[in-house]
């Protein structure tokens, strides 16, 4: 059945977990109160997003069904990077079945996502373009014709502000089933007629190390982690490292390990009672000595005190 939904977030994890075709890790880099608008459609084949975040942030997702997924800017802003590598509004993103990779947003960014069945793609593909479209495992940045990437964006635009203003044509069987198959014609005419990719050898070498720095922190979710255990565990130098990050989250892995110890404290004291935990228990558990400098970059990060996460009254 054909459905809609529009949410606003205040809460990262909350956020993360909307993403119907992904598991995503989010990780703020920016400071302020976070604020996510998502407008999520669900066709009968096609699923689709149309979403915005008002804060810098690294989001690092992996598909984890048997769907392309493809994902868009909305409209100009701050610097967006997918992998590494710069998003503008005539590009799209490509993500296979099982393809991780990361996000890095500057600012505010607003981002359509649509998501097909990897045989439906195929189908379609060959019966309007007479085009066999393999399944792709890697991340790719292509840029469709202007004329095909603007009739995707306004289909996309069309139909979100349907789901937002109108949300029972949604929820009407044979609307559904033509704005469906509009949208799924517009966005396999993009992939059909993009320009070739490049050869990505290099950033796939990046993507790899990445990949292996992400998988040591999956492994130990709730634990901080620091530089030179992370460089022994994944085989690599701390120079080799930083450039990866660099090129690849926007930032130097210090950082982003800084980040996230603040984002594990958030959530243990979000989690812990507070007639059982104390904010110095819960910050020294994750490597924080400096307990007023904790407390005035928490501030900064989240728009409260520890303390005011600590005692705020759980669900």
């Amino acid at each position: 059945m054909p459905s809609s939904a529009v949410h606003t977030f205040a809460d990262p994890d909350e956020y993360a977990a909307v993403f119907p075709a992904t598991s995503a890790e989010l990780t703020i880099t920016g400071r302020g109160q976070f604020i996510a608008n998502v407008t999520r459609i669900d066709l009968h084949r096609l699923w689709m997003l149309r979403y915005s975040v008002n804060l810098p942030l690294v989001k690092h997702s992996t598909n984890i069904t048997g769907r392309t997924i493809i994902a868009f800017r909305r409209q100009h802003g701050p610097g967006l990077f997918f992998n590494g590598k710069e998003m503008h509004s005539g590009n799209i993103k490509l993500l296979g079945p099982g393809q991780s990779d990361n996000q890095q947003s500057a600012g505010l960014a607003s981002v359509g996502v649509m998501s097909l069945p990897v045989e439906d793609m195929a189908s379609v593909a060959k019966e309007t373009a007479g085009i066999e479209l393999e399944p792709t495992r890697d991340g790719l940045i292509v840029t469709p014709p202007t004329p095909a990437m603007a009739k995707l964006q306004r289909l996309h635009a069309a139909a979100t502000y349907l789901a937002e203003s109108a949300p029972e044509i949604i929820g009407h069987h044979e609307a559904a089933r033509g704005l469906e198959q509009a949208l799924i014609e517009a966005m396999v005419a993009c992939l059909t007629t993009a320009d070739d990719a490049k050869d990505r050898a290099a950033q796939r070498r990046h993507e790899a190390i990445l990949h292996r720095f992400r998988t040591a922190l999956e492994e130990t979710p709730d634990q901080a982690l620091y530089i030179p255990e992370l460089c022994k565990v994944i085989g690599v130098s701390g120079r080799t490292l930083r450039v990866c990050c660099q090129e690849q989250l926007g930032m130097s892995p210090k950082r982003y390990l800084l980040l996230r110890r603040m984002h594990l404290a958030r959530r243990a004291l979000r989690d812990s009672a507070s007639d059982i935990t104390t904010v110095t228990e819960i910050a020294t558990r994750y490597g924080f000595w400096h307990f007023g400098r904790f407390a005035g970059e928490y501030k900064l990060l989240f728009g409260e005190a520890p303390s005011a996460t600590l005692h705020r009254p759980r669900e």
